[in-house]
């Protein structure tokens, strides 16, 4: 597995590179937006870890620039804040996870190999998923309804497909976070419900629909009416 690793403070950018190369991954390490700019343009990797403050080219700006060509590669970010608003941002320029410094370095390793996994299980499904009038293409990550196309970041293609996979059956909050960012992941987070609230921006309100719907007290479910 090769990783892309941005971070602009050398001591811990060498501390992230060991503990992973510990377990055996592969890691390109960076300190500069960009020149992870570019690297990224050229060359492919199964997760990248990138830093918000980096000089040349900050995170967000990175991410959303490599969300324009790639969908599909997964994205943590890391940031010395732990403000909503961060990680709204982070989450809408197309991260999948959000770590906030300082962190245990073997809960970055779970981070990351939750990541990992999701996105290899995503990858190998084949087949495509029609639901009323949106369609889902498991090998291009691409989504449409009523015929036109809708961009989603990685994490938003996962929860939507989860949802559109249990067949309007409920999926409980926990069960969600657990099958998408792993179980070591904090089940208390608000994480959840800003990415459902992304998912209907884009899945449902452009179109008079509500097709994502709340159960309070219980989880979220899709369903063909409305």
């Amino acid at each position: 597995m090769n990783i892309l690793l941005i971070e602009d403070d050398k001591t811990l950018n060498q501390n992230i590179s060991e503990a992973l190369k510990s377990e055996h991954y592969n890691v390109l390490s960076v300190y500069d937006g960009a020149l992870a700019e570019r690297i990224l343009k050229k060359d492919s990797f199964d997760c990248i870890i990138m830093d918000v403050n980096l000089p040349g080219k900050n995170g967000f700006d990175l991410c959303k620039e490599f969300r324009n060509h790639n969908r599909n590669t997964p994205v943590l970010m890391l940031t010395a804040f732990g403000e909503l608003e961060d990680k709204v941002q982070g989450y809408h320029c197309g991260a999948d996870d959000y770590l906030t410094k300082p962190f245990y370095m073997r809960e970055l390793l779970l981070r990351i190999q939750a990541l990992i996994r999701r996105n290899t299980l995503t990858e190998n499904k084949k087949e495509s998923l029609t639901i009323d009038d949106i369609s889902v293409n498991y090998s291009s990550k691409k989504v449409t309804r009523q015929g036109k196309e809708i961009v989603l970041t990685p994490r938003e293609f996962q929860i939507l497909v989860k949802l559109m996979e249990n067949g309007g059956e409920l999926v409980s909050k926990t069960d969600l976070i657990k099958e998408i960012w792993g179980s070591n992941f904090d089940a208390n987070t608000n994480t959840i419900e800003v990415y459902i609230n992304f998912l209907r921006n884009k899945i449902d309100k452009p179109f008079g629909k509500n097709s994502i719907k709340t159960r309070v007290g219980y989880g979220y479910y899709f369903s063909e009416e409305g």
